[in-house]
């Protein structure tokens, strides 16, 4: 349930305080020890270093896969082996570029081969062909247009690989270890401490009255999610390692990771805002590098521009809160805009709480986070992202960038609590995003597709949480999250590897993705099956793992709400609003939304690894678990998925629940909700604008009906899917025999509502129209200035045939011209 920050006062108040003084951060307030930052910009130095390497490599790597150029005047020189690395890792080599075993071409886009790879395939056998293999051979080890298996066993080169291609395995994911490992050490300083100085860098924009430094804040707001970066980050690159190490881009995929790791960081440890937007633009290129790796297919380089483009709208509105923020506060920094709030959102009358700035500061601020984190109406670009690699999906889509935006309310919480009507907004929009997504995931097949909405409609309750002044409760979602879905993704991305590999064998052109092609996946991907089955009891929100806590806390928050116990009831009621309809509307529909999440994750793990495998009996033999770079990242990230909602129970809510609430608070990490009391001094702030501005609130009543309703929602849901999908996963067939719908509400969901139908017909076929509009006037100016271009041309090339050059010809002109001057002045 829900810890409110705000909600209680006087004596809850005084209570909480006494609570939060026996642990970390609010003890260390009370003794007011500095906390020390252990070489915090060695955090973010490491992953540069590694992209930088990566990057070095991967430039060497593509220099080497140029054709070779012969001197001129040495015919032979191909045969006279001048480049003696080159012969000498030239299998590897040949085998990396000759159709490259790749996701591109047969894991994540399905049955869309890449006519350029396929050309360098022919090319490479034409090579190969002198090695004893003929086309059939060539052909059966899977140098085929289709597809490669990014982790074929058999066909491998004889020949060593370059370093620049065994290099990358060590220094990126050693170069994110080491920013963890910093991390923690940073984590043990800051137990026991209750103020956090800025770490300085240099003097970035001294203009006037606007004096930006680049410098990094470590609170405990940044510690979450640079532990969280950091950590779930270095497994993923271990999972990559493994996933992408034959592809022939693998250096430079391995520095794009490190080189978005670099700018999340930036994003979340800058001390301001344009510190942070730096790393939140940063975080967008390299969305678009990774989203488009595989850039030669038109639809992954579209995918990756959707993003970009996307983003640029969040993007103004960001620029904008800015702008509007230093005009009225007079500082960007985040310690000078939290004391500007405290001291300007005096009431409701005399100060800022709930005017029309700190509203429009809010709105624009929102706009930046909807686009980033994929909230209605901007989070198209995000299911089209998974045209990326799986890793990709993992890192980005699931437990950094689209979080970001969560972050930057979380962290401008002093702001959204002086602009009631703003944080409305942001619980509103977050709680349609999160039913509308679930919907769409209800009849989605690709089974990477299912889980992208399902991150759309999960990032809708961490906006509805923090909407609702339930800030601990939405980081603690943000935490548990990364944690499950990350590993679904990677677990997505083991299934689709496995598929592919069978495919390969039997050459078939289906696609590894789709559920319907899937079936019986559970012994032979063992740990793929387990991990991925704890993660969906995670997101299912079923006890004890991880979900269970941070869902139930959100909505738990709703219905808080409805008796006024929490901060955005209390602002709305303080300017005017009654909360009731609006509490109860928020709750009733992330419940629904929590019990479709429930049905359509049971429905992806029936269809992918229960009943019968929809195969071939060939297939079926070639169905293999990944090597450990594939499987002990699961395996972790299963661990936290269970154990992580132990981080935040709360004895006052389980304290009302009877056999399962004692346990729950026994075996609670850090005792008492110990992630909302080490958040409290970031959010304290929100905190005293609220207690300044907002009549006191009773004591908070706790039941235990709401957490039984959860949990009735979570088994609910996956037994559903039980009694629905089970027996039609008895008689489904492939993708190829299977209809992807039937009837029209399925279509409707099938096609995602229609709505990038609906963008396309009214946005971007608009946007096209008014751009030949402009290159139609754009012409005319052009044309009317070349004209008279033309003409001064015309007339100097007319004039200039007088000029040509002979002597006799210049004298017989000068005479001609003095007698014509005479013959005037003796005729008049």
């Amino acid at each position: 349930m829900l810890l409110l920050q705000a909600a209680e006062h006087g004596a809850p108040a005084a209570a909480h305080g006494a609570a939060a003084a026996s642990h970390g951060a609010a003890e260390a307030a009370a003794h007011g020890a500095a906390f020390h930052p252990v070489m915090p910009w060695l955090i973010l130095g490491l992953p540069l270093l590694g992209f930088l390497i990566n990057g070095l490599a991967a430039l060497l790597a593509a220099r080497r896969a140029l054709p070779k150029v012969p001197p001129v005047g040495d015919p032979y020189w191909d045969t006279h082996g001048h480049d003696a690395h080159a012969v000498h890792a030239a299998p590897a080599l040949a085998h990396a570029h000759a159709g490259a075993p790749s996701e591109q071409e047969g894991l994540d886009v399905g049955v869309r081969p890449n006519p350029v790879d396929a050309a360098a395939a022919d090319h490479a056998h034409d090579a190969h062909h002198h090695g004893s293999h003929n086309a059939h051979a060539h052909d059966a080890h899977g140098h085929d247009a289709h597809g490669h298996d990014a982790h074929d066993a058999h066909d491998h080169p004889s020949g060593p690989k370059p370093w620049t291609h065994t290099l990358p395995s060590l220094v990126a994911p050693g170069a994110i270890l080491g920013a963890f490992i910093i991390a923690v050490m940073n984590w043990l300083a800051m137990r026991g401490t209750g103020s956090f100085p800025v770490s300085r860098g240099w003097s970035w924009m001294p203009a006037g009255e606007l004096q930006v430094d680049f410098s990094l804040l470590l609170d405990p707001l940044s510690m979450v999610m640079t532990l969280i970066i950091t950590g779930v980050g270095f497994l993923i690159h271990i999972f990559s390692i493994g996933y992408m190490k034959e592809d022939p881009g693998y250096p430079r995929f391995m520095a794009y990771l490190n080189l978005f790791v670099f700018f999340m960081l930036i994003l979340v440890l800058g001390a301001s805002y344009p510190v942070m937007f730096v790393g939140w633009e940063g975080v967008g290129l390299c969305s678009y590098l990774l989203i488009g790796f595989w850039f030669k297919e038109k639809a992954n380089a579209d995918a990756g521009k959707k993003a970009f483009i996307v983003n640029r709208i969040g993007d103004f509105g960001f620029l904008i809160a800015m702008f509007l923020l230093f005009t009225h506060a007079g500082t960007l920094d985040f310690g000078g805009v939290t004391e500007w709030a405290v001291a300007e959102g005096t009431s409701p009358y005399g100060g800022l709480f709930g005017g029309a700035v700190v509203t429009a500061i809010c709105l624009f601020f929102f706009l930046g986070a909807a686009g980033k984190s994929a909230q209605l109406p901007l989070y198209v670009w995000l299911p089209d992202a998974m045209a990326g690699p799986t890793p990709v999906s993992a890192l980005i889509h699931a437990a950094t960038m689209v979080t970001a935006g969560v972050y930057l309310v979380v962290r401008s919480s002093v702001l959204f609590a002086m602009a009631p009507v703003a944080s409305l907004v942001v619980a509103i929009v977050g709680t349609l995003t999160a039913l509308f997504a679930a919907s769409i995931g209800l009849k989605q097949w690709d089974i990477k597709k299912v889980l992208a909405y399902s991150t759309v409609s999960q990032l809708g309750f961490m906006f509805a949480a923090v909407g609702m002044g339930a800030y601990a409760a939405g980081v603690f979602h943000l935490m548990t999250h990364a944690f499950f879905k990350a590993c679904l993704f990677l677990g997505s991305g083991a299934v689709i590897h496995s598929m592919h590999h069978a495919f390969h064998a039997t050459h078939n052109t289906a696609d590894a993705q789709d559920m319907r092609n899937m079936g019986g996946l559970r012994k032979p991907l063992f740990w793929t099956f387990v991990t991925m089955a704890v993660a969906t009891l995670a997101i299912a929100g079923v006890p004890p793992f991880a979900g269970f806590f941070s869902k139930d806390e959100i909505i738990g928050a709703a219905w808080l709400g409805m008796e006024g116990h929490n901060p955005l009831a209390q602002g709305l009621a303080s300017v005017g609003i009654d909360p009731w309809f609006w509490m109860l509307a928020i709750g009733v529909i992330l419940t629904l939304t929590a019990f479709m999440t429930a049905f359509y994750m049971g429905r992806m793990m029936i269809y992918t690894f229960f009943g019968q495998f929809r195969g071939s009996e060939t297939e079926r033999q070639h169905l293999h678990q990944g090597d450990w770079t594939l499987t002990m990242p699961l395996i972790v990230l299963a661990v936290l998925s269970t154990i992580g909602g132990l981080l935040n129970v709360e004895k006052a809510v389980f304290d009302h629940v009877p056999v399962i609430g004692p346990l729950f608070n026994a075996i609670a990490i850090g005792g008492d909700a110990a992630l909302h009391h080490w958040l409290h001094p970031v959010i304290s702030g929100a905190e005293e604008v609220m207690r300044n501005n907002v009549a006191e609130a009773g004591e908070a009543t706790h039941a235990a009906w709401p957490i039984f309703l959860a949990i009735v929602i979570g088994l609910g849901g996956l037994a559903l899917a039980h009694l629905r999908v089970s027996p039609r996963n008895k008689r489904l067939r492939t993708a190829d025999q299977e209809p992807a719908y039937r009837g029209t509400l399925q279509k409707w969901l099938y096609n995602k509502w229609f709505v990038d139908e609906l963008y396309d017909l009214f946005v971007v076929r608009t946007v096209n129209v008014a751009s030949r509009a402009q290159w139609g006037f754009d012409r005319i100016i052009d044309g009317t200035v070349d004209f008279f271009g033309r003409m001064a041309q015309a007339l100097g090339l007319w004039t200039g045939r007088a000029q040509t050059g002979q002597l006799n010809t210049y004298a017989f002109l000068l005479v001609v011209g003095a007698l014509v001057v005479l013959g005037s002045f003796v005729a008049f």
